[in-house]
């Protein structure tokens, strides 16, 4: 074969391939398909924005249905990383990205679960809607933020007192590589009426002298924190309240740990939180309010509006507890 047909050939072949799929025309430098609009036919609904498109909230619900709207939030979680790829703390980017998350939540159609039952078993956080760390949907941290709504006043420096004690405490554990969130998950047994809900946390994942630095400073170490609770459903099923017991922790493979005996220790959660004089002997409760429940799926909304989305894992975790 000529060597000019050996150049030219493989061009021919791919303005073939083009010319099969649609007609399209050169404009400016850019190919412009007109049979073929992939983004208009992933979503007939969307207004064309240039190259973006953009869906309306009612669209979400009028044009897709549960599967898509599943797929497209766990989508997001992975983009925003479970939620903590958007921080008002640090700035407003991804704001329009979680906004649209959020949109997609609300489309659900109510679906409490039915049945205690249906909690049974491992769920894991796939998104969060929750503002200054996923951390949050602990009831340690719900309980937290239920006792500010007592106090005389809810607010501090013009900002919302419990949303400022949880952005304290991310500043605090989370800045210069100290501490780092990995799996979040919650256990129910409605036989027993126990949670048990997890996070594991690594301690100095990455420390380094800036600049000058290329090797780690200190070892990575942490565990898996395990904050133990009792709970109820309400009659109809949407309302769950927690009430801590105790919070301890366990090892996570793979992961160092500071020791065998810190496996064994106990914090009585429940027994300190009643003798702290801000709370004026009320227990640690906290409570949620489940937007939709099947097999595989669970939303849940905190008192200040914003989501927790679980799934059942697909790689599940034994939990033993003494």
């Amino acid at each position: 074969m000529p060597s000019y047909l050996n150049r030219t050939l493989p061009l021919l072949l791919a303005c073939c391939l083009l010319a099969s799929v649609g007609s399209f025309q050169y404009s400016r430098g850019s190919f412009q398909f007109s049979r073929v609009d992939l983004a208009k036919s992933a979503t007939p609904s969307a207004t064309r924005l240039g190259s973006a498109s953009v869906i309306s909230e009612t669209s979400i619900a009028e044009n897709e249905n549960i599967g898509t709207i599943k797929y497209k939030i766990l989508q997001l979680g992975a983009a925003l990383d479970r939620g903590q790829a958007y921080n008002p703390t640090s700035g407003s980017y991804y704001s329009g990205t979680m906004a649209k998350a959020k949109a997609l939540i609300q489309s659900l159609p109510p679906a409490p679960p039915k049945a205690i039952e249906d909690l049974n078993g491992e769920w894991e956080l796939v998104l969060s809607t929750v503002p200054h760390g996923i951390f949050r949907s602990s009831p340690f941290f719900l309980a937290i933020q239920e006792a500010f709504s007592f106090a005389e006043n809810t607010t501090a420096f013009g900002e919302d007192k419990a949303n400022l004690f949880f952005k304290l405490h991310e500043l605090q554990t989370c800045s210069w590589g100290v501490s780092k969130v990995g799996r979040v998950a919650q256990r129910f047994d409605s036989e027993t009426g126990v949670m048990c809900s997890e996070f594991d946390t690594s301690i100095f994942s990455l420390t380094v002298i800036p600049i000058l630095g290329w090797f780690k400073l200190l070892p990575t170490f942490g565990g898996c924190v395990v904050t133990v609770s009792k709970y109820k459903l309400s009659d109809d099923m949407r309302n769950v309240e927690f009430t801590v017991d105790y919070t301890t922790s366990r090892p996570v493979e793979g992961l160092q740990g500071l020791g065998e005996w810190i496996w064994s220790v106990k914090v009585p959660v429940g027994f300190v939180w009643k003798l702290l004089p801000w709370n004026k002997g009320r227990e640690a409760k906290g409570s949620v309010e489940h937007v939709y429940c099947d097999p595989q799926w669970r939303v849940v909304k905190d008192k200040d509006g914003e989501y927790f989305v679980y799934t059942r894992p697909v790689v599940p975790r034994a939990l033993e507890l003494n």
